[in-house]
């Protein structure tokens, strides 16, 4: 009976901390997996661009015309690129 709190306490550290930061450690995985070129996307670094070559662990990103950096996968947010279709990047024209 003394270990049926503890058990209850391992439980409720599980549902509520463990598998919800698993889940989104997934997600962030599979969208990293899922760039490609033409996505417009936000660094955590809050730098807005869009993806012009992708590699195994960089992508090139356009920020700017002419202007191009290279940056890990792992600084593409994938929070903050959700509906990033409107940005400011979206409204420069085309060269």
């Amino acid at each position: 009976m003394s270990f049926l709190p503890l058990v209850g306490i391992i439980v409720v550290f599980y549902f509520f901390m463990i598998r919800p930061q698993t889940k989104k450690a997934k997600e962030a995985k599979n969208f990293r997996e899922a760039l490609s070129k033409g996505d417009k996307v936000i660094t955590i670094g809050g730098i807005h661009g869009k993806i012009v070559e992708v590699k195994d662990q960089y992508i090139l990103l356009n920020i700017a015309n002419g202007v191009d950096i290279k940056v890990t996968k792992s600084g593409v947010s994938p929070d903050l690129s959700k509906g990033t279709g409107d940005s400011e990047l979206a409204a420069q024209p085309a060269k």
